[in-house]
């Protein structure tokens, strides 16, 4: 009996290696294949963390007024996390074997961020500017994530951080134009 055991083990095993090996040299093993909407949900939140990252900088090269060091900072700061925010969806995108796409002219044709307007912009007028282009961003995060959820909830798990991290430069930013 043990010795039916142990050749039935070594048969299955045989096997299975067999099937994993042939797959890998294949190029087929993959435990997850993205469908076409997740590609298509994540590639929107791409575009607007892109487009994000570039107003915030076009904001912090030209804005001016009052407290325009502290804002000047922030923008900074918001560029930088749109910028990795940006980064770790691309790469989510890779790791599922899905291309992202940060041409230009794609996220000037599909962000739902409104333009920035061109020249030097006042410090209040830019605090506004800004946190209706993060809330926009996060809108777009917030409009795809039952969908992702749905099919890859670890994916989930990185929208939520980069909505953590908007929500709250944008709280930060408006601060700037409160009053009580």
């Amino acid at each position: 009996m043990t010795g039916t055991i142990e050749r039935s083990t070594v048969n299955t095993t045989a096997r299975l290696s067999e099937q994993h090996t042939t797959r890998r040299d294949e190029g087929t093993v993959r435990d997850f294949q993205a469908p076409p909407q997740l590609v298509a949900d994540l590639q929107r939140v791409l575009a607007d963390l892109i487009e994000l990252h570039l107003q915030g900088k076009q904001a912090h090269w030209n804005v001016v007024g009052k407290n325009f060091r502290d804002l000047h900072l922030q923008l900074d700061e918001l560029v930088d996390a749109a910028r990795e925010a940006s980064d770790t969806i691309a790469e989510r995108m890779r790791a599922l074997d899905a291309v992202a796409d940060g041409r230009s002219d794609t996220i000037v044709a599909t962000t739902r961020l409104p333009q920035f307007p061109a020249g030097e912009q006042n410090t209040a007028e830019v605090v506004d500017l800004i946190t209706t282009r993060i809330y926009t961003a996060v809108d777009t995060i917030r409009a795809v994530h039952d969908a992702v959820d749905a099919v890859d909830p670890s994916t989930t798990d990185l929208l939520h951080a980069i909505i953590d991290t908007l929500e709250k430069l944008a709280w930060m930013v408006k601060a700037e134009n409160r009053k009580i």
